[in-house]
């Protein structure tokens, strides 16, 4: 049988190039040399996941449980084994150190065995019995083997390797019947059918399965996994905005010219060619492509020059034509899966079940009985006025196992629904959504809201709840429909940025009405205004090591402003940055803090503050966990300032002046 062994040698192999074809290579040739079954479980494995995206089941293994595991089988303590973590910046490779000469020579483990003592850790409750699984596990296993166990336990494998890539690999593993006639060149495109197939079943191992057998295209839609959620660009302004989907909507219509001349020329001898109306009276067109590769093919000049010829308007009146507007809202991304007899299941962008956090919503969604898959945002909401609460509010609810009945009456939450993926429709007959226009997903969408809707205003509270007489909560819909307007000028934008400020939210999004769906892809189909409040000046006064490949290095930056007030304590921080420097600055500021350090606990470092940075953030919360009183939402390092001294960093009163001032002031955070 397959040793797990050899998946680490090719783990070892994939993490020693960058070359993103000589990993696909070495993945396809891998799998293919497997029996099906174990090729299935090294596909999932490769990708980072112990189970698949449609299994429920967990490891729940930390990094505490690691350690003690790690440090009795290597007869080490805490102290060696951080020292091991912070010159690798891995668990997995420290670990890999320090069992040489604790562990076995030789490998036994399978695949099948792993499989297994993977199973029983997911079984498992409580520390102990997963402590002991876990040894036992370890203890069979060579350093090599232990290092992408413990890995593959975390999720982090390192290797380069993502799940597409996995997909890619498995697609030219086995080719399709309807790829055997490609020519040389076209046989190293990788097919499209291994990725479509992934995202309907939500489990590679049934896609290797489908695939051996040649059948990839008899792939069925899985429900209960999270799809990739589709992404939005960023753009600072209204003009920038305009020109970036003057830049989208061009390259849709040209590309769509271009693709209907392929299909005339295809059409040998055809003397007349399919009709088409007018492309500034169709927006709703849609790329030529959204199953491969980037949604806007590359356009030749003579494209180009024929769409403006046909009726396509110039910029900047086309950057506004064929889109629309929608609040950006400043909650939680979910995806809402949906179907009769099984219970409702929320997930976040990360992959998450959040149903547990939200049991309100799950158990108000229970009252839908048409299967769909429904994209959207977690908010606070007051049902007295229908506007979202701050998020701050909504962080009280986050990361919990059981929500006490007062926290949901004091908090109550909504799903705002903005796309639809997936839905049986009234026929009955399953449809998948991504491929359709948002236009035409949008009639459905507001379809599904209209009819369901009302039904999500009354919960169904578990049978403990019905034990005791608690007031009950406000019943409302807790399924909403997004408002959505369709952009006509340019000062439209301007506003409606300003209104949904005064509404609470963070900015505006402006998508086209001709974008397909495409999980996991950020383009200029989608983009959102969202300008930042402001910007601060502070001194760093404390850091810390980060984690992963910024183990080594002092990479998390606690600030403060100056209290003018309180001359005893001039500096109070006010919060923590980690991203915007480059890591030659990194590198360079970790020499600097650690010459400047005043005292050294290990993982964190108090320092002298003398050094200056710009940051930028999207809100100012009140907080008790900084000694100013208040919280930056959302941080991040614009520059070192070492052109201003520290008695010119802002003050106190400043962050007091945009706290108070914000359109959209957030509630008192008390954690």
């Amino acid at each position: 049988m397959p040793l797990f062994a050899q998946f680490a040698e090719l783990n070892d192999a994939l993490a020693s190039t960058t070359k993103k074809l000589e990993k696909r290579a070495l993945i396809s040739d891998y799998l293919q040399a497997l029996p099906i079954i174990d090729a299935g479980r090294a596909a999932l494995w490769l990708s980072g996941a112990p189970f698949a995206e449609i299994d429920r089941r967990v490891l729940n293994i930390g990094g505490s449980l690691l350690s003690k595991a790690i440090a009795q089988l290597a007869a080490t303590n805490p102290a060696a084994l951080s020292a091991a973590y912070r010159r690798y910046g891995d668990i997995g490779a420290a670990a890999a150190d320090l069992l040489y000469g604790h562990a076995p020579d030789q490998p036994t483990l399978t695949l099948a065995d792993v499989e297994s003592a993977f199973t029983a850790l997911a079984e498992a409750r409580g520390p102990a019995p997963k402590l002991r699984l876990l040894l036992d596990l370890l203890a069979c296993a060579t350093p090599g083997e232990a290092k992408y166990l413990i890995k593959l336990a975390t999720g982090d494998m390192r290797t380069g390797v993502k799940q597409s890539l996995v997909e890619e690999a498995i697609g030219e593993a086995w080719p399709q019947p309807a790829d055997s006639t490609h020519s040389d060149s076209q046989s190293k495109t990788v097919p499209a059918a291994a990725r479509k197939a992934s995202m309907l079943l939500g489990d590679l191992r049934q896609v290797v399965a489908l695939a051996a057998a040649g059948q990839l295209d008899q792939a069925r839609m899985n429900l209960f996994h999270p799809l990739g959620f589709m992404l939005a660009s960023p753009v600072a302004s209204t003009d920038e905005a305009i020109a970036r989907f003057t830049e989208e909507i061009l390259a849709e219509k040209a590309n769509a010219i271009l693709s209907e001349d392929r299909a005339a020329i295809a059409v040998e001898g055809s003397a007349v060619s399919s009709p088409t109306t007018e492309l500034s009276s169709r927006p709703e067109v849609a790329p030529a492509t959204v199953a491969e590769g980037p949604a806007v093919m590359p356009v030749s000049p003579a494209a180009a020059l024929r769409a403006a010829q046909d009726g396509v308007p110039s910029a900047p009146a086309v950057g506004v034509m064929g889109c629309q507007l929608e609040d950006k809202y400043d909650g939680i991304r979910a995806q809402l899966h949906l179907a009769p007899n099984h219970s409702p299941a929320l997930y976040s962008r990360n992959r998450e079940d959040l149903s547990v956090s939200f049991p309100e919503l799950t158990e108000s969604f229970a009252n839908i009985t048409e299967s769909a898959i429904l994209d959207g945002e977690i908010l606070a909401w007051n049902p007295a006025t229908n506007r979202a609460l701050p998020f701050s509010a909504l962080q009280q609810r986050l990361g919990r196992k059981r929500v006490p009945v007062a926290l949901r009456r004091e908090v109550p939450t909504v799903l705002i629904v903005f796309d639809i993926l997936y839905r049986d429709g009234s026929t009955g007959q399953p449809q998948l959504l991504l491929e359709q226009p948002l236009a035409e997903r949008r009639r459905h969408l507001e379809d599904f809201a209209a009819r369901w809707s009302p039904a999500t205003a009354n919960t169904a509270p578990n049978a403990q709840h019905s034990l005791f007489e608690t007031p009950a909560e406000p019943a409302f819909p807790r399924l909403i429909l997004a408002n959505a307007t369709r952009l006509s000028t340019a000062a439209q934008l301007d506003q409606a940025y300003l209104d949904a400020r005064t509404r609470g939210n963070e900015g505006v999004m402006i998508k086209s009405l001709a974008s397909p769906y495409q999980p996991g892809r950020r383009g200029l189909a989608w983009l959102k205004l969202k300008r930042e409040l402001a910007t601060l000046d502070v001194v760093v006064t404390g850091v810390e090591y980060g984690n992963g490949r910024r183990a080594a290095v002092l990479s998390d930056y606690t600030f403060a402003i100056r209290d003018a007030a309180d001359p005893g304590q001039p500096l109070k921080n006010v919060g923590k940055a980690y991203s915007g420097l480059t890591d030659q600055e990194i590198a360079d500021l970790t020499a600097f803090f650690k010459s400047h350090t005043l005292e050294d606990n290990g993982h964190f470092r108090t320092v002298e503050p003398i050094l200056v940075l710009e940051v930028a953030f999207n809100n100012v919360m009140r907080s008790t966990r900084h000694a100013s009183g208040f919280a930056l939402r959302f941080p991040r390092i614009l520059r070192i300032r070492t052109d201003k001294p520290v008695s010119e960093i802002d003050t106190l009163a400043r962050v007091e002046e945009i706290y108070t001032t914000q359109p959209d002031k957030p509630v008192d955070e008390s954690s």
